[in-house]
């Protein structure tokens, strides 16, 4: 009855986009009882399949509806690193080159502070040899952010031809508005891809629980509306998008797939550099084929010549896809393999920080985003339980950990909590929802189950969001180690009552907010330069 049907088209476009990468598979998949389908076995298969096809989906609208309801969170603020991430787009936008005087000039005051000089002009050591400005940023937001600033481009072109004042200069706010909502909606394609993978493999109230849960809980929410013009969000994405196609590919992959995989980790490794070791999947899948090659030698698999042809052809395409990166690097440091960012000499090769990368208080991924321990303990389970997808994401995992660990800014700067593991963020959810799952196991019913879980999670989503008060509003210091004891002490008896009144600013008086914020990290970093 069911195996014929292919998916219901889902009428948000949003949801539509997603859905191109969604294979099509049968809804029904019989057990086999004595080598033969049971009719009866094939029923109840499809039913539960058909039961968890439409959980699937009614958990995916109240995804949607959530986006979109936490949309005017958005903040169309270029400051910090996203300077030096949205010049890329900006630049060859609106001066078609990459000249970033402006950028520079543009910048929020602490980044001026460091960059322009008394006469407003960009500090001669920011020179690189090849005379332009530095900006060792990765070009990949910017090329997902380019649809978005194309449409506010001409959008402001015509409202001007109209009779407009409205500046097309990039700053103005009709580009960052853009700007914002792109990096949104990347974020929260990155989680429903993340929803859709756990699902695959986990039942979809849990998964579904996990996704609000890692979504509010850890370091996203904040670059994904507060801090749009950095990275994470769009690496969340990329990531997720990766791990989501190879997992569809995975059982035959064609010579186009291969092509198309090549692609997108050619768009994965352009959004943020450390994604590399993500592709430790693909490593440890190669083996696995390679081995199978040689052992089995027969026409149904491919062989070892084959193989190597389809690798070599997906690394042609993804060197390919790396050409912006290559070109912009050549343009601004004089070479292709220039990244501007620090030597491999200097890292930690003697000195890891291991322990730091986890607990320290200097943004240490559990102790800033406890959920995300657990999440972690529930990737290792499932590495245990379902080692087909929950070994190739821990061996992913653990390969990020260590680049984390060895980098000499392991701590991010100014971050809240590890950002640079936003990347994993498909990873987390695996990892809790099947955690999740094992716990249910404790109840006599899944509603019961779901209570306590909700229950749960929203004490740690209700920290999270405490705690990224504090953080945005300088009641903790956003640069270096923090006392949590003082953190704590705030949670209960600061940010209860000065929350709201901050919000009502957030919402109607948001650039006084951020003018006031910018302020108390102007002075942050003062008293950190004093002796």
């Amino acid at each position: 009855m069911f195996s014929g049907m292919t998916r219901k088209r889902i009428s948000c476009s949003i949801l539509q986009v997603v859905s191109a990468f969604q294979p099509r598979v049968p809804l029904c998949s019989a057990r086999v009882e004595g080598g033969r389908p049971s009719s009866s076995s094939r029923m109840e298969a499809c039913e539960l399949n058909a039961e968890s096809q439409n959980q699937t989906r009614k958990y995916e609208r109240f995804l949607f509806l959530l986006f979109l309801l936490t949309l005017p969170l958005m903040n169309p603020w270029v400051r910090g690193d996203g300077v030096g991430y949205y010049a890329y787009a900006r630049a060859p936008l609106i001066e078609h080159s990459l000249d970033f005087t402006h950028d520079y000039q543009s910048a929020n005051p602490s980044f001026r502070a460091d960059h322009v000089d008394s006469a407003g002009l960009p500090r001669a050591e920011f020179r690189t040899s090849s005379g332009h400005l530095d900006n060792h940023f990765t070009v990949g937001p910017a090329i997902l952010w380019s649809p978005f600033l194309l449409i506010a481009h001409a959008g402001v072109l015509l409202a001007r031809a109209l009779g407009s004042s409205v500046v097309a200069d990039g700053f103005s706010a009709p580009y960052r508005y853009a700007m914002a909502f792109g990096t949104a909606f990347y974020g929260f394609i990155a989680l429903l891809l993340s929803f859709r993978l756990a699902c695959r493999y986990l039942r979809p109230l849990w998964s579904f629980l996990a996704t609000i849960a890692i979504w509010w809980a850890s370091s996203l929410s904040v670059y994904m509306y507060f801090n749009p013009s950095w990275s994470h969000a769009h690496s969340a994405f990329v990531v997720a998008l990766f791990l989501f196609y190879w997992d569809s590919t995975r059982e035959s992959r064609t010579l186009p797939q291969w092509l198309l995989l090549g692609l997108i980790v050619g768009l994965m490794l352009n959004v943020y550099y450390p994604n590399l070791m993500v592709l430790s999947i693909l490593l440890l899948e190669a083996f696995g084929q390679y081995a199978q090659a040689i052992r089995s030698g027969t026409a149904a698999s491919p062989t070892s010549t084959q193989l190597l042809a389809r690798h070599l052809l997906f690394g042609l395409v993804v060197c390919l896809v790396l050409l912006p990166t290559f070109v912009s690097r050549w343009i601004v440091y004089g070479g292709p393999f220039e990244t501007g960012y620090l030597s491999l000499r200097d890292f930690l090769w003697s000195a890891p920080v291991f322990l730091q990368v986890l607990f320290s208080s200097n943004h240490g991924l559990f102790s800033w985003t406890p959920l995300l321990a657990i999440a972690c303990l529930g990737l290792i389970l499932a590495a245990i339980r379902i080692p087909r997808i929950g070994v190739p994401l821990f061996v992913a995992s653990v390969a990020f950990y260590l680049f984390i660990a060895f980098y000499p800014d392991w701590a991010g700067i100014s971050s809240y909590g590890n950002r640079f593991f936003i990347s994993l963020t498909p990873m987390f959810i695996l990892g809790l929802a099947m955690l999740l799952q094992r716990f249910a196991a404790l109840f006599s019913s899944s509603r019961a189950a779901a209570l306590a879980s909700s229950g749960v999670l929203a004490c740690f989503v209700l920290w999270n969001l405490g705690l990224i008060y504090q953080w945005g509003t300088h009641l903790i210091p956003a640069r270096g180690p923090i006392s949590f004891r003082q953190a704590a002490y705030n949670q209960f008896m600061v940010v209860p009552g000065e929350m709201s009144h901050q919000l009502r600013s957030y919402f109607f008086r948001r650039s006084d907010l951020m003018r006031q914020i910018e302020q108390r990290d102007v002075e942050q970093l003062k008293k950190r330069a004093q002796p």
